[in-house]
């Protein structure tokens, strides 16, 4: 049995807490339990959720590959703890008992006079001292709880001869949990970014198709025409340079001209057929 003892040792629930946790999160009965009362059979049917997160610069969520001082894997509960852990060993040198680590535990004074003051004036801090961000990847398990008074008359009398107890001791201190998945299947939530680059790039060829009747095609001849009009700006600076020079060079080749004011005396045969030569030699 549990009960829930209060800094003025009055207690005022009877029966258990129970969390349903994954295996890689540790339990935070007293934060995130459920409460069974004796005397009534509980029913409670759950549904696995799988929850993915974007990380940063889309989202906000902790990567659960880097774990923490206390748990290998990260979780809300685990940091949670852990912060808790610190602060009661910081300020009462002890902890409690649900608590990690190789501080010893504290006294049942302790618990009274500082360990239990110290975790109420943490939670009126809020995430000024323990800033816990949702891990990436997170597991979760929905439940709906259904109840039925027991024990019958037919089992109270059963009862009665098996335990040797009254029917009004079984009734204030016997409960039955009935814990069940309510499909064999789970639900997966996946967090997406908003607008992705390959959404971007149809966009855009969306709207110039839609606006201007462009395509890859359209944009292909634009490259070509900027291709071929640099080229023909590099053709007009390089090609009169080019002539010049390829000028030059045919008239080198020739051999200077005789002055015609001075006297010479030449002797021609003239042959019956005579043969073109080459272009310089003609000018020449």
């Amino acid at each position: 049995m549990y009960s829930v003892l209060f800094l003025d040792e009055t207690t005022f629930e009877a029966g258990v807490k129970v969390q349903i946790h994954s295996q890689s999160e540790p339990p935070f009965v007293q934060e995130l339990g459920f409460g069974v009362a004796p005397g009534f059979q509980t029913f409670v049917a759950m549904q696995e959720q799988r929850l993915t997160y974007l990380p940063p610069p889309w989202g906000e969520c902790h990567s659960s590959d880097f774990g923490l001082e206390f748990f290998p894997i990260y979780s809300i509960t685990a940091c949670r703890i852990s912060c808790e852990t610190r602060y009661v060993v910081e300020n009462c040198n002890c902890k409690m008992v649900h608590m990690p680590g190789d501080a010893p535990f504290c006294t049942p004074e302790q618990y009274k006079e500082c360990a239990e003051p110290a975790l109420v004036l943490l939670g009126e801090k809020g995430n000024d001292y323990c800033e816990c961000q949702t891990p990436c990847n997170l597991t979760r398990y929905n439940k709906e709880l259904s109840m039925v008074k027991i024990p019958s008359k037919t089992s109270a009398k059963y009862l009665e001869k098996k335990f040797n107890k009254s029917e009004k001791y079984i009734s204030e201190n016997i409960l039955v949990l009935d814990i069940f998945f309510e499909a064999l299947n789970y639900e997966t939530i996946e967090q997406r970014k908003a607008y992705e680059m390959a959404a971007l790039l149809g966009d855009i060829g969306g709207q110039m198709g839609l606006f201007i009747g462009a395509s890859i095609l359209t944009i292909l001849e634009i490259f070509d025409y900027i291709y071929e009009l640099i080229k023909e700006k590099l053709f007009d600076l390089l090609g009169p340079e080019e002539e010049e020079g390829s000028h030059d060079e045919n008239v080198s080749t020739c051999e200077p001209l005789s002055n015609h004011s001075d006297p010479t005396s030449h002797t021609v045969t003239v042959p019956l057929q005579t043969t073109l030569g080459t272009l310089e030699e003609i000018a020449c």
